[in-house]
């Protein structure tokens, strides 16, 4: 067992057990408050400002903050931190801006998902923006799900010194999976957010008290900034001894991640459900604050970990390796379960949007099905356990980054929604074909940009001449996406050039990666930017009357 003592192993095991099964009192204590649809889906709008604010927070950074980020700071030392400001400006601009505004207009016209709100803000008469929409969230999600299945496997095989590609891998991903599932198929919503909370304090207590608890333990801070310089002179330079394009592209690219929070429906819709506008003042300074102890806890592990244990294989498994390094088996215990709690705080979010994506915005919106809270009740369900499993299936084939597996889905969801998020709680002149358009190129321009930072940087795990070909298979998929709204009679002339216009866009996106050091960019951004000129440019040509808009 790599060297850990039964008896610690035991207690490690026996501790996180028990979380467990908080988790699971949790699930059933909110399934009796659970009677319909919008309980389900929305914990029926009346979510406090510790629920709304710790759940927005904790959903949104997943297994990433105790692993991926940790990661960063463990392979680039003080430069990896360059992602904690980025992420905090997303939030500043999620809590301050969208909460507010997204609350007011989604109680104003009943929405229940960020789907609904994007349609019901801009018409969407044919329901060719909602079932975009569903699509690309339940391709995200997917990824999503998996990426955080993966991360469980890792936790769990790290918490009991088993070999991460043996059965302690499998264990963590069907065991941590059937746990979160059960907890959202009973619960919904509010199963969620209650756990959310549990988790989200366990996960902040414990990127606190782990990295001050190992610096004195290796003689505090002085000794902390020799070891990173005699490790490596470049651990201590916000650049990390990067220059020109690279410099730029890896500062960038940090600060760009914050992008993505407006467009996350797992993050925006604790907003939806918060039950005044008293709470959400409230939750905005609770969540800023565990922004801060959050971010810069999970660098300091990274940091800490990389002078005290330097012969890691993998810096994402810091925080679970300095846990069992230097505190009692009981403590480490309930550290590693704050590692399981920030990957199950996720998943469970993304399987709740996906079965809203399905029993709401498919059957009851798109397709006309008149509303029935026990239909929707038992819908919801049934996605979740389906998702989950699918998650559970991708998981098992292992993943080795999750930070660039999680930023993958990310980006997708980001660039295809946050544009629109923000746009939609302002007066602008973007229309529905403008939103087709931002939907379909954020999502076209992250696959090939992501894609092609993979070339780029490490050719053996995407097909060069698989890339070179690119170009063909988007216009191939995009003549599909014409074909079908041909034969279903649902696109209109404007539907017809946005999906034009985002074939235009993600083919420029291609060219553009591969030239002038630009696939140094983390994906987000140019897809965000390009999205954005989509809504506008296609919006600008195409107008949309503003009586059928209103009447859609």
């Amino acid at each position: 067992m790599n060297g850990l003592e039964t008896a610690t192993v035991t207690t490690v095991g026996t501790v996180m057990v028990l979380y467990l099964f908080v988790l699971l009192f949790i699930g059933w204590r909110a399934s009796r408050w659970t009677h319909g649809g919008e309980d389900f889906h929305l914990a029926g709008r009346s979510l406090g400002p510790w629920a709304a604010g710790i759940s927005s927070t904790a959903s949104s950074e997943s297994g990433w903050v105790t692993l991926g980020a940790v990661g960063m700071t463990y392979t680039y030392g003080i430069s990896g931190l360059w992602f904690a400001p980025g992420c905090l400006l997303g939030y500043l601009v999620n809590i301050y801006f969208v909460a507010p505004r997204l609350r007011e207009l989604s109680a104003a016209n009943g929405s229940i998902t960020l789907t609904d709100v994007i349609c019901r803000r801009w018409g969407d008469p044919r329901n060719v923006l909602r079932l975009t929409a569903t699509t690309i969230i339940l391709g995200c999600m997917m990824i999503y799900v998996a990426s955080q299945m993966t991360a469980a496997g890792k936790a769990f095989s790290s918490s009991l010194g088993l070999d991460a590609d043996g059965p302690g891998y499998l264990y963590g991903v069907l065991i941590g999976a059937a746990v979160i599932t059960l907890v959202t198929v009973l619960g919904g919503f509010r199963a969620v957010a209650w756990t959310d909370l549990f988790q989200g304090l366990l996960v902040a207590v414990a990127l606190i008290a782990l990295p001050l608890w190992a610096i004195a333990r290796i003689g505090g801070f002085g000794a902390l900034f020799s070891g990173l310089g005699a490790a490596d002179p470049n651990f201590l330079t916000a650049t990390g001894g990067r220059l020109g394009p690279a410099m730029w592209g890896f500062v960038v690219g940090n600060l760009g991640i914050g992008l993505g929070y407006p467009g996350m429906p797992h993050v925006v819709t604790r907003y939806m459900a918060t039950g005044s506008d008293r709470d959400v003042q409230r939750l905005q300074i609770i969540a800023m604050m565990w922004g801060v102890v959050v971010f810069y806890g999970s660098g300091l592990v990274g940091l800490v970990g990389r002078v005290s244990l330097p012969e890691l294989a993998d810096g994402e498994r810091a925080l679970m390796a300095l846990a069992l390094e230097f505190a009692h088996p009981v403590v480490a215990g309930l550290l590693l379960a704050a590692v399981i709690s920030a990957v199950l705080s996720t998943v469970s979010s993304q399987l709740l949007v996906a079965a809203s994506a399905v029993s709401y915005d498919v059957v009851e919106q798109a397709y006309g099905k008149a509303r029935d809270d026990r239909r929707s009740l038992i819908l919801g369900r049934i996605t979740v356990a389906v998702v989950g499993i699918l998650g559970v299936l991708i998981a098992l084939r292992g993943e080795s980054m999750v930070f660039w597996f999680v930023l993958f889905a990310w980006s997708g969801l980001g660039a295809s929604f946050a544009p629109l998020t923000l746009l939609a709680l302002r007066d602008t002149w973007v229309n529905r074909y403008g939103a087709l358009a931002c939907m379909l190129t954020g999502a076209g321009v992250t696959v090939v940009w992501k894609l092609g930072i993979k070339v780029m940087t490490d050719p053996t795990t995407v097909s060069p001449l698989l890339f070179d070909r690119l170009w063909w298979m988007v216009i191939v998929t995009a003549a599909v996406i014409l074909i079908i709204g041909r034969v279903t009679e649902a696109f209109e002339v404007g539907h017809i050039a946005a999906v034009l216009a985002a074939t235009v866009l993600t083919l420029a996106g291609w060219f553009l990666v591969q030239r002038w050091g630009f696939f140094n960019l983390y994906e987000l951004v140019p897809a965000f930017a390009l999205a954005t000129a989509a809504a506008f440019g296609v919006s600008a040509l195409f107008r949309v009357e503003e009586e059928e808009a209103v009447g859609s």
